[in-house]
């Protein structure tokens, strides 16, 4: 695949997918109109832009788009181009498409949905491509991430899984590829694509509790068929801290690294783990996430690094700014540089996101290592 080189140092081992197309298009997403704006324009407000290999993606094809979803499903959100809001395609029948695709509630059709998930696609693809002919030791797509959809279904604001399309990618070079799911909802999509596969080992650390979206996740998924094993869901509690998340974090992956070894990691980063995001209830901050990713950095293993979830604009906007910091190993003050959405950071201009100080974890130091003891017994099996 061709792909442009907008800006940035050639020689820079860290690769971004950025285009004012690419900019555009996502920007249309009904329920993160503005995020992608914030999150590049912090990012260049540190001059790491100037840093990165920024990367103009082609549109993903029907054939990339389809080589997870069903062509009824695409061929769908194609049409859906030439539709309007009166068209009958909107009623509410059992049989309307738009229930059958799950394109109602949190994934509504709107204008420009097509080219929204070939972009996304698109750049993901991009990022594969790049990693998988040298170019890049560490590629990224912030606009990607979306982990809840699913083959001919969009779920969870997630129209496409961009993620099992970019796997699918790697998997024709790599026989190993790991994904580490970090956003506080379970990757359920991801965990579907690839539950009978031994080739995929999947890693989800999230929420699950009652009534609490997408229900999926528990310890007891441990993969299928030949994937047997090949799955884990590690549950976390409210209120959880970076000590405890990170103490976690690691005792899995250096089972899950050693045992698997890998030859390509996927990290979805989704920002809404972080504390004081509305649809979560961890208490993290980005300097524990930013460990975690450190963490998988030093096995020295080309990494994708995808986007997912985040509902507060300003903390994920300061997650992924220093998590691009941090893979190219520059330091970044903590006082947030006047740019267009400097307000969006008062009243302290700061780039760590504030903790709950209020909440205490739910998590005992029982509880946490009663977790690993299950999951090591599965993790070591395969």
């Amino acid at each position: 695949m061709a792909v442009a080189v907008a800006a940035g140092e050639n020689s820079s081992r860290v690769a971004m997918a950025h285009s004012d197309k690419l900019m555009e298009a996502v920007g249309k997403h009904p329920k993160f109109k503005e995020r992608a704006n914030q999150v590049y324009s912090l990012i260049e407000a540190y001059n790491l832009h100037s840093q990165l290999m920024l990367v103009s993606p082609p549109l993903a094809t029907e054939g990339g788009l389809k080589l997870f979803h069903s062509a009824d499903y695409i061929d769908y959100i194609k049409s859906t181009q030439a539709l309007s809001e009166n068209d009958d395609d909107y009623d509410d029948e059992e049989d309307s498409p738009v229930l059958r695709y799950g394109l109602y509630y949190d994934c509504p059709i709107f204008d420009g949905l097509y080219t929204y998930v070939s972009s996304v696609a698109g750049a993901t693809i991009a990022m594969t491509s790049l990693l998988m002919t040298g170019h890049c030791d560490v590629a990224i797509n912030w606009h990607g991430g979306l982990h809840h959809g699913k083959k001919d279904e969009a779920s969870g604001y997630c129209y496409i899984n961009d993620i099992v399309i970019g796997i699918l990618c790697l998997m024709k070079r790599y026989q190993k590829v790991l994904y580490i799911d970090l956003d506080i909802h379970h990757g359920d999509g991801v965990q579907d694509a690839f539950y009978y596969s031994s080739k995929v080992f999947t890693v989800s650390f999230h929420k699950h509790a009652v009534g609490f979206f997408p229900g999926t996740g528990s310890v007891s998924e441990i993969g299928n068929g030949s994937g047997l094993y090949y799955n884990v869901n590690v549950p976390l509690w409210d209120g959880i801290s970076d000590e405890q998340y990170l103490y976690i974090f690691k005792s899995i992956m250096s089972m899950v690294h050693d045992s698997f070894t890998p030859q390509v990691v996927v990290v979805q980063c989704g920002a809404d783990c972080l504390a004081g995001d509305p649809l979560g209830s961890f208490n993290l901050s980005i300097r524990g996430m930013g460990a975690c990713i450190e963490f998988v950095m030093k096995w020295g293993l080309p990494v994708l690094l995808l986007g997912g979830g985040g509902y507060d604009f300003s903390n994920t906007a300061r997650c992924w700014a220093y998590l691009t910091s941090l893979v190219l190993k520059q330091e970044i003050p903590t006082d947030i540089p006047e740019h267009d959405y400097f307000a969006s950071y008062k009243p302290d201009y700061q780039l760590d996101n504030e903790l709950l100080v209020n909440t205490k974890s739910q998590a005992s130091p029982e509880d946490i290592e009663e977790l690993i003891k299950v999951l090591s017994k599965n993790i070591l099996r395969q």
